[in-house]
């Protein structure tokens, strides 16, 4: 922050927001956990992010494990859905695989992760959230963009307090901690969020940004994923301080519209408003088997399994699909990824397994596999979805009888029926 400016304090347990005192407590309540910032009462636009989330939850159900190391995920060939502050200590990280997690941390707690339980919780931060304001874009279960523009006379506060009061109430109410990253865009306030975990409150101003920004990897860019970085840093620019190098021109020249979203973002610029719809741009779900499985039909019938799985979420966001996405992972932990184009937007099951072991059946060549996962993207609203085909007179017949089971299922529960492609073989082959 430049020079000069007069520094706000914000104290986070009364919420007392005024002029930086010097001391190194709240001359008001005594706390320590004072958050001080020239553009503290300036700024509106706040990322939050739940603090390991699905393991606060369940060490909030079970207290025993408060000071325990806690690793949700599944089986010893799955992967960690989620570790707590105390396990990632012992290098414990998201996405690593269950066996090097438990080689790293082997006291630790393993709970099978409990998706319901974990929306229950989701659903009720984001009823607190949406009391504080109506411009709440959810990205996940845990983490959400808020927008308080124009909310300081309806809650008498600078949005900086009613963020440190979100905070305490959902701490108080459900039992969990969260981060907060207040900024004046998105890209900002979620980076920030990352700043001060866990139970943290950190800030990015518009005088600060380009300097902040310089030192970091040109990754935590929105969109430039680990094939662009590659591209960029055989260029030379690993540093987004090396994009504020460039001319605007010579990056859209070199990178098209990535190289305009660059330059915008490497100078802390971001349009992008929070959106309460929430676009969202893919529904999937994998299986990590307890043995490698390498035959067709045993592949297919958990194939059919998820894609029943992820035509139901289709139908309760109510969209549709005109992608899907096939994702197999080798015994030798190799990732394959293929992809297909419906011929017409779909929700239903038969047609997302049906495109996708259709790629399944290239990919089956003797290789055993530890993961299949399918997911549909290029999602679309449903009207015109699944609609009647005239070189398939019997396509609206099997459309009415799947959502016949859909409706048995929301009714009796999701084991009342089946088809019997979801079943494995009798002796699935080792």
């Amino acid at each position: 922050m430049a020079q000069g400016q007069a520094v706000t304090e914000l104290c986070r347990d009364c919420l007392r927001l005024a002029p930086a005192s010097p001391g190194a407590r709240c001359p008001a309540c005594g706390s320590p956990r004072l958050l001080r910032h020239a553009e503290l009462d300036r700024l509106s636009l706040a990322h939050l992010d739940s603090d390991a989330f699905y393991a606060a939850v369940e060490k909030r159900d079970r207290p025993e494990l408060r000071d325990r190391p806690v690793i949700v995920g599944g089986g010893r060939r799955g992967v960690v859905s989620a570790a707590c502050y105390v396990a990632r200590t012992y290098g414990v990280r998201s996405a690593m695989p269950m066996f090097k997690a438990l080689q790293a941390c082997p006291h630790a707690s393993v709970i099978r992760p409990d998706m319901a339980k974990y929306a229950a919780v989701s659903r009720h931060v984001r009823t607190i959230l949406l009391s504080a304001t109506p411009l709440v874009e959810p990205l996940s279960l845990d983490e959400a963009f808020l927008d308080l523009t124009g909310t300081e006379a309806l809650h008498h506060r600078q949005p900086a307090q009613t963020l440190a009061a979100l905070a305490e109430r959902i701490e108080r109410e459900i039992g969990i901690t969260v981060s907060v990253g207040l900024s004046y865009n998105k890209f900002l306030a979620k980076i920030a969020s990352e700043l001060d975990k866990p139970r943290g409150f950190a800030v990015i101003g518009r005088s600060e940004a380009p300097g902040f920004l310089a030192s970091r990897p040109v990754g935590i860019i929105f969109g430039v994923g680990q094939a662009m970085q590659r591209k960029l840093a055989a260029d030379g620019i690993r540093l987004i301080g090396e994009v504020q190098g460039r001319e605007r021109g010579d990056l859209v020249a070199r990178y098209g519209a990535m190289g305009e979203r660059l330059w915008a973002f490497a100078r802390g610029h971001d349009t992008r408003p929070v959106d309460p719809a929430g676009e969202r741009r893919s529904i999937s779900a994998e299986t990590t088997f307890e043995a490698d499985l390498a035959d067709r039909a045993s592949l297919e019938a958990v194939l059919w399994r998820l894609a029943e799985k992820v035509s139901l979420g289709l139908k309760r966001a109510e969209l549709a699909s005109e992608g899907v996405a096939l994702k197999l992972k080798t015994a030798e932990f190799r990732l394959r990824t293929r992809h297909a184009r419906l011929a017409a937007p779909s929700q239903l099951a038969e047609q997302l397994f049906a495109a996708a072991a259709a790629l399944l059946a290239r990919e089956v060549d003797g290789t055993r596999f530890r993961l299949i996962g399918l997911g549909c993207d290029r999602l679309c609203p449903p009207p015109p979805a699944d609609a009647a085909d005239l070189a398939d007179p019997d396509a609206g017949k099997r459309a009415a009888a799947e959502r016949a089971v859909d409706r048995l299922r929301e009714r009796f529960g999701a084991g009342a029926i089946g088809k019997g492609r979801g079943v494995f073989p009798a002796r699935p082959p080792r």
